[in-house]
């Protein structure tokens, strides 16, 4: 079986970690496994997308395709071929 291969988007804020790419293609049949194999690839992400107790990071959405992974079995959410997977930091504020 040929090792998946998943692109996760990468938001502006975070992609001078990643040498500036708007993407990046990383193996992993969860999301989990995907999100450690880049904070491990790109060290500098380290803190930013999974926090100190190893859950995702409160201020960032991540969606398989267009879903939300937190209604799909949040890390442990299975990723096919092909998935993309965006990170989208979350956008505080409100009424002045």
């Amino acid at each position: 079986m040929a090792p998946v291969s998943t692109i996760v988007r990468i938001p502006t804020v975070l992609r001078p970690a990643v040498g500036g790419d708007a993407t990046v293609a990383v193996g992993g049949s969860t999301v989990g496994e995907v999100l450690t194999l880049l904070t491990n690839m790109f060290p500098g992400l380290q803190g930013q997308i999974i926090d100190d107790e190893g859950k995702l990071h409160r201020f960032l959405n991540v969606y398989v395709n267009d879903d939300d992974v937190r209604y799909i079995g949040g890390l442990e959410a299975p990723v096919s071929d092909g998935d993309d997977i965006t990170l989208l930091p979350a956008v505080a504020g409100g009424a002045a």
